[in-house]
């Protein structure tokens, strides 16, 4: 899903004026998330900002993951693609297996591999950048992920979704930052049938909760 087809342009002769509103609430977003993370930035901080009324950001983006993505250049919805991952896929496919060759096609589609690396490593060289993209990670796909991860076990949720998240990132950082071989020159499928297993037992195998 791209941003192009998420623009509202609701009446002719405001286009100028909506595009520059458009522009104002990204830069705001863009020096909120920066001074305040994900979770301190808040859309009626980012409104007040861009001198517009908290409604309007809703209006032009939606809610808060959706306006971060925009702000970050991210051309689709993380939540909706961990949604899709766990609703749809290969009749063949096991859980975890679908969302390791889901993920690989989104990080390595030209819309969003730049911008991907560039967060990976900023938060590598950098705290609050990466408090930011953890904070971000919790809210868009952990919340997602633990909704569908419970193994009849609900209390252990949020410690599922977190193994899941150590693997994917541990991938994403292997294969695109560090660029270990041959994770470098394998294909998604290779990667898919090797790491998909994993992802499995995280979801919905036998795993002890730890203890507080």
């Amino acid at each position: 899903m791209t941003w192009a087809g998420r623009r509202t342009s609701t009446r002719t002769g405001r286009r100028a004026g909506e595009s520059g509103t458009r522009e104002a609430i990204l830069g705001a977003s863009r020096a909120q998330f920066a001074e305040h993370g994900y979770d301190g930035a808040t859309i009626r901080a980012i409104a007040r900002a861009a001198g517009v009324d908290p409604a309007l950001v809703h209006h032009y983006f939606g809610d808060k993951e959706s306006l971060f993505a925009a702000a970050m250049k991210l051309p689709v919805i993380p939540s909706e693609v961990i949604t899709a991952a766990l609703t749809q896929g290969d009749p063949g496919d096991s859980l975890g297996t679908h969302m390791v060759r889901t993920a690989l096609s989104v990080w390595e589609s030209a819309d969003v591999r730049d911008a991907f690396q560039t967060m990976l490593r900023s938060a590598l060289t950098s705290d609050h950048a990466a408090a930011t993209l953890r904070q971000f990670i919790t809210e868009a796909i952990l919340r997602p992920l633990a909704a569908a991860a419970d193994g009849g076990v609900a209390e252990r949720t949020p410690f599922r979704a977190s193994l899941v998240a150590t693997q994917m990132l541990g991938l994403a950082l292997g294969r695109y930052v560090l660029r270990f071989e041959p994770v470098v020159a394998a294909s998604a499928d290779e990667l898919a049938a090797a790491v998909g297993p994993t992802l499995d037992r995280y979801l919905t195998g036998d795993i002890d909760r730890p203890k507080p």
